[in-house]
């Protein structure tokens, strides 16, 4: 033993730098509370489309877009094009006023963030001006806490406001506002294509929703999947067979299948009838159970504020795009959905246990989008992430367990089948064009995704 090294106070000595270089490179309780805070006002968010009954790609836009303002008020630059996750857009934003400046000193970056994410969604959503009282609760939940002084409050809040506006106007010139002004779409008339269905038989949803400008694909069309197997009255046909396929899976659904296909309805569009009485039901959309999805997996995982503002952005963004794709396809291939090819060519009588969304078939949303989310927030938790899905808790329905994201969305896939309003083929092929998108995402953005993850595995000195 050296000389004059008591080896009890040296193991003493490291055991505590040991566990302090630990807990230093945990987030701190603070953070832990600005991570839930923030997805909890996420849900204020969804509880508006709920109320608004937002379509599911509008849904994806207007989280894609609070969740960019709370993410950009993250950034360290001035120059928005260079902040990691922006620098991949297919449209960059336009140069600010030469007289544009932020006033970083002393503002709470992460009350800031959400909100200004809550400032997005007041002036993006029909009835935002609601999330005023979320803003409220934010700052009551901050000044509770003494998070945030009165004169951090006022700087952090006129920061929030600046970069909402900036995001507000990148917004504006997506291609929303001139949906109204394009031609109004009546269906096409013939054997196999689409037609409003009941009980409502409401119009096409965003028939036109390709016009809106992506985040991340540059080149619609070379994520166009192949097209759908034709429409075909012959037994034999490719077309007859899956119709065939669809009658008689949901002549016998087990209790399992029917709680798989109710789990991943999401149809905001959901209306039930009481006499001459229409109901609308409560339902959140599907990119708003897979928003639920990265929240729980944050709080699993034990991230920070920031990887958690990343993620959930990052999921946002691939949500709005893979909307734009799948939408661009079920108007261009414009196919017949089952409850109209079965009444007519089988069974008149027989009715899915879902309703049929009011929007042509080929592909499926779901299909779409729940493989573009999975495979995103596979790259980041890993392949065998497993975790309780409790999306659906608020809407009545049962948590779920799975042992992967992929495995979530397989089943979200699938319940498509079971609940009677899409063919194999449009699931199929649909989960092929997720994941075409979800990867050609991750092209752009891995670089930054990966020092994200480095940066959180590294030790604070």
């Amino acid at each position: 033993m050296s000389k004059g090294k008591n080896p009890f106070i040296l193991t003493i000595f490291f055991v505590l730098l040991a566990s302090n270089l630990f807990a230093q490179a945990l987030p701190s309780e603070k953070e832990f509370f600005a991570r839930d805070k923030l997805i909890e006002h996420l849900f204020s968010i969804t509880d508006i489309m709920v109320t608004d009954v937002t379509s599911p790609p509008g849904a994806a836009r207007f989280y894609a877009y609070s969740l960019m303002a709370a993410y950009l008020v993250y950034s360290d630059t001035e120059n928005f094009n260079e902040v990691p996750l922006f620098q991949q857009l297919q449209s960059p934003f336009d140069k600010l006023d030469p007289n544009f400046t932020l006033e970083r000193e002393g503002v709470n970056l992460a009350f800031a963030s959400t909100y200004a994410m809550l400032e997005v969604g007041k002036n993006i959503m029909p009835s935002g001006k609601k999330l005023t009282t979320a803003q409220e609760t934010l700052i009551s939940e901050y000044s509770k806490e003494k998070l945030i002084r009165k004169k951090a409050l006022k700087r952090s809040i006129r920061y929030a406001e600046k970069i909402a506006a900036v995001i507000l106007d990148y917004a504006t010139e997506d291609g929303y506002r001139q949906l109204s002004t394009l031609k109004r779409y009546s269906p096409t008339k013939g054997q196999g294509k689409w037609y409003p269905t009941p009980p409502a038989y409401m119009a096409a949803i965003d028939p036109e929703w390709r016009t809106i400008r992506p985040f991340f694909l540059e080149n619609l069309p070379s994520f166009s999947p192949p097209p759908p197997a034709e429409y075909s009255e012959d037994k034999n046909s490719s077309f007859f067979t899956q119709l065939t396929e669809i009658y008689e899976v949901t002549s016998q659904l087990t209790e399992e299948q029917k709680l798989i296909a109710n789990f991943w309805d999401c149809n905001p569009f959901n209306v039930s009838y009481s006499g001459h009485m229409a109901i609308g039901l409560k339902k959140i959309s599907p990119g708003g159970h897979w928003i639920g999805i990265t929240g729980i997996a944050s709080q699993k995982a034990g991230l920070g504020f920031e990887e958690s503002l990343y993620i959930h952005t990052l999921v946002a963004m691939g949500l709005h795009d893979a909307f734009i794709s799948c939408w661009d396809e079920k108007y261009r291939s414009d196919r017949i959905r089952p409850l109209t090819a079965i009444n007519q060519l089988i069974d008149e009588a027989w009715r899915p246990i879902l309703q049929t969304p009011p929007f042509p078939e080929y592909t499926s949303g779901h299909s779409v989008i729940s493989k573009t989310s999975a495979v995103l927030l596979t790259s980041y938790f890993g392949e065998n992430f497993n975790f309780i899905d409790t999306s659906e808790v608020f809407f009545g329905l049962p948590e779920r367990a799975f042992d992967s994201f992929l495995k979530a969305s397989n089943e979200a896939a699938i319940s498509r089948l079971y609940g009677g309003i899409h063919f194999r083929d449009a699931i199929e092929v649909g989960m092929q064009q997720g994941e075409k998108i979800a990867n050609y995402i991750l092209e752009r953005t891995n670089s930054h995704q990966n020092r994200l993850i480095e940066d959180s595995q590294k030790p604070v000195k």
